[in-house]
This record gives structure tokens, sequence and C-alpha cells, in this order.
């Protein structure tokens, strides 16, 4: 490939607005490719956490040592650390009150993970917004690059009174980059979105069904004791 027909070239000597759409989709591409890196690495994370803490929550120790000792970092917790934490601390808070009834402790028990719940699933869904926005746009972008691309050409041809392929082959050249960078853009995103969003809802479902087992177990002491101070 000469100087002359090469892709830097097409790219140096196109128009203006097909300059701004390669732009757009480069930086499109680059943000898109940051943010896939940056989610595997969340998404890794956050599977190594969940097993962690499952294998020590269901180990038999104390849940009471291990909420103090959550209690030392508790502005860092994430996940199923970060749930637990919540939950078991609204239940010592209400279960200290002695006017507080076994329903009105699980109801709070059951708010105050829920709200912690809908906070990391926030976290888990962030930026993934982003990656549906590139894939189904950038295409859209790429071909309105080429439209206008190739509107150009044509206007060109419109100025001479005899059109050969060569005059007109660069020009639908430089068109049909934008296509290409857009594609090049989106497939990535496109796929990457899929899967970080089936991840995502696995690790919801699995904090969920966490949030339902140690709601169940706080439950069955709650009206343990209540049953005891009744005898």
């Amino acid at each position: 490939m000469t100087p002359e027909t090469s892709l830097f070239s097409f790219v140096l000597n196109a128009t203006l607005v097909v300059k701004i759409v390669i732009l757009l989709l480069l930086l499109a591409s680059m943000f898109s490719w940051t943010v896939i890196f940056q989610r595997w690495f969340f998404f890794r994370k956050a599977r190594e956490a969940i097993k962690a803490f499952e294998t020590r929550f269901w180990s038999g120790e104390d849940l009471g040592e291990y909420f103090h000792e959550l209690h030392s970092r508790h502005e860092t917790l994430e996940g199923l650390e970060h749930i637990f934490y919540d939950g078991f601390r609204e239940f010592s808070r209400l279960n200290q009150q002695a006017s507080a009834k076994p329903d009105a402790i699980m109801e709070g028990v059951q708010r105050a993970m829920r709200v912690t719940l809908a906070r990391e699933t926030d976290k888990l869904e962030q930026h993934l917004s982003f990656l549906a926005t590139v894939g189904s746009t950038s295409p859209y972008v790429g071909l309105f690059g080429t439209v206008w691309g190739i509107m150009n050409a044509f206007r060109s041809l419109g100025a001479v009174q005899q059109a050969t392929i060569a005059m007109v082959a660069p020009g639908i050249s430089e068109a049909l980059i934008t296509t290409a960078m857009g594609l090049f853009a989106a497939i990535p995103a496109v796929i990457a979105y899929n899967r970080y969003a089936n991840v995502a809802e696995i690790i919801i479902s699995n904090y969920d069904t966490f949030k339902e087992e140690f709601y169940n177990i706080l439950h069955r002491q709650t009206h343990s004791l209540a049953k005891k101070v009744g005898e």
C-alpha cells in the first residue's frame, strides 16, 4: 500500500466532519476498553470475595466476633460483607431496645439489608450503561460519517466532466473508514455489555439469596429468644 492510498492518508485528507466522527469513535473505543478492563477486574474481585465470605460465614464462626472484626473497616466493606454488616448492626441496635418487638426488629433488619443490596447493585451495574450506549450508537455515528463522506465524494464528481473509478475510489474509501471505526468501537462494547450484565445478574442473585438466608437465621434467633422470655 502506497503512502497515497494508506489508511492514515485517507484520514488526513478527510473532511472536517469525517475527522470529527473518527475522533469521537476513537475516544469512545478507548473509554469502552478502559471500562471493559476495569469491570473485568471488579467482577473478578467480587466473585472471589463472595467465595471467601461464604466459606467463613458458613464455617460456624461466631457472628458477633465476625461483626466486630468488620467494624474496624466498615467504611470499605463491599458485597456480602457489607450486607451482613448492615443487617447485623441493625439487628444488634434494635435488639438492645427493650420495647422492640420481634416483628419490628426483623422489619428493620430487612429494610437495612434491602438498602445495602440496592447500593451494591448500583456498584455492579456501574458503567454498563456506557458500554450499552457505545455498542448501540457507534454504528450509527460511523454510518453518519460514511454518508457524509459519500455525499462529498459525489459532489466533487459533479465538478468534473468525466468521472473515473480512480476519482471515486479514494472518496468512497475515506467514507467507509467511519463505518469500520463504528463497528470497531461497537462490537467489543456489545460483547462486554452482554457478558458483564449476565455476571452482574448472577452476583446480584447471590447477594439476594444470602440476604434471605441471613434474614431467616436472625428471624429464628429473634423469635426463639422471644419465646424463652415469654416462658
